[in-house]
């Protein structure tokens, strides 16, 4: 099957992202969102984005212009049913994602290839919950996305061979690389991910180190472009206790359980870069440790 039009579902960090990259390499996209303002906002930062690209001439002016005419928006879910596949890209909530589908799935051409950009929940039991499971996939884009290379691809026990080569041709047509997961809890990078900031939080729950003191210890002493703390800042708080919980949740084993301090965080609205607040306060010029 041959992808032409794409629709993507949430104008956020990650949606405008997968907008950008798709744009770039020659896919029409619908983006939808709930509001104007975010679709306004979703679109000014996929063109801030590729204007970085330009200045640091990875792309030219033209390919900019180009990229950004490609790109639609919409507030309207049932306008995405004319669409060749579409990318669900909203919140990490379960019941969020199941009410975009339920609302969509009716009005879907028949070979639309229904995807989510789910960072931990089932694809199995999401596709359950449409018309066509055999259509249904995970599409996982890393964050930020378009300079993260790896996409994973993982099929639900119903996810037909067609799907699955389909995406993985789109993937490669985005000059990215697939890595095919099976649909267990967090799949393969948040599976390994996701433990060790929960385990950083820990450890400054704990009093074991500070939060300077640990992001620093593991970019100088691992090798790691980012601390954990500071990870975990970037993704947002809220993102990693969800995933968290899935794991927690799914394999009913005590070494995925998130640490109080997160869920401390999370409660208190303290999210990360996205709200100004997490384990560093942004709202100053130079980010400062909360603890």
């Amino acid at each position: 099957m041959e992808v032409k039009k794409v629709g993507i579902v949430g104008a956020g960090q990650m949606g405008n992202g997968i907008a950008h990259v798709f744009a770039l390499a020659g896919y029409d996209v619908l983006l939808n969102d709930i509001s104007q303002e975010a679709l306004d906002r979703g679109v000014a930062n996929v063109r801030k984005n590729l204007d970085r690209q330009v200045s640091r001439e990875k792309i030219s002016a033209e390919e900019r212009d180009v990229a950004i005419a490609r790109i639609s928006t919409t507030l309207q879910l049932t306008d995405l049913g004319q669409t060749d596949l579409v990318i669900e890209a909203a919140t990490e909530r379960e019941t969020v994602k199941v009410a975009i589908f339920e609302d969509l799935v009716p009005h879907l051409q028949p070979h639309t290839i229904l995807t989510s950009n789910t960072s931990s929940i089932s694809i199995t039991r999401l596709a359950s919950r449409t018309d066509r499971p055999e259509k249904f996939m995970g599409f996982h884009f890393m964050n930020p996305v378009p300079i993260m290379q790896l996409v994973e691809l993982i099929r639900g026990i119903a996810t037909d061979e067609e799907t699955y080569k389909t995406c993985l041709g789109v993937v490669e047509n985005l000059g990215k690389t697939a890595a095919s997961a099976e649909d267990f809890p967090a799949f393969i990078v948040n599976r390994i991910l996701m433990p060790m900031i929960n385990e950083a939080v820990y450890t400054l729950y704990e009093g074991v180190g500070n939060v300077r003191s640990i992001d620093e210890s593991m970019k100088l002493g691992a090798n790691h472009p980012m601390g954990p703390l500071e990870l975990a800042d970037f993704i947002g708080l809220d993102t990693c206790l969800a995933i968290m919980n899935v794991l927690h949740d799914g394999l009913a084993d005590t070494k995925y359980r998130p640490c109080p301090l997160l869920t401390k965080y999370v409660e208190a609205g303290w999210l990360g870069r996205k709200t100004q607040r997490g384990f560093y306060d942004y709202r100053g010029e130079t980010p400062v440790p909360t603890r």
